[in-house]
């Protein structure tokens, strides 16, 4: 099942990326679609409108997906990545055990 809802998620952040590269910018930015280039399908107002509700329901969908897989994350059995790396590292560091000389160096004759 979170495989399926991964996949979803791909394809809405997909699609988001891809419907708001095609809108038209206000500002004469990053806009490639520009709106007047789908013939007499649609007036650009209008197709504005269609691409703005449809990123707005692509990015709700994207959010719902988000949360689910938050959650599915947070009630699945097992430990968590974090708690998965520290045990990881614990086991692969050996700290070295210092030893004490039992007396000290003293240099004879000075």
């Amino acid at each position: 099942m979170e495989t399926v809802i991964l996949v979803i998620h791909l394809i809405l952040a997909v699609s988001i990326i891809g419907l708001v590269l095609v809108q038209r910018s206000s500002g004469g930015g990053l806009g490639i679609g520009g709106g007047g280039g789908m013939g007499d399908f649609a007036s650009a107002r209008g197709t504005a409108n269609t691409l703005t509700k449809l990123t707005t329901y692509f990015a709700i969908a994207f959010f719902a997906t988000s949360l689910t897989l938050g959650y599915m994350a947070g009630h699945q059995g097992g430990e968590g990545v974090l708690d998965a790396l520290e045990n990881t590292v614990d086991a692969q560091i050996e700290v070295p055990v210092e030893t004490a000389p039992a007396e000290p160096e003293v240099p004879v004759g000075e």
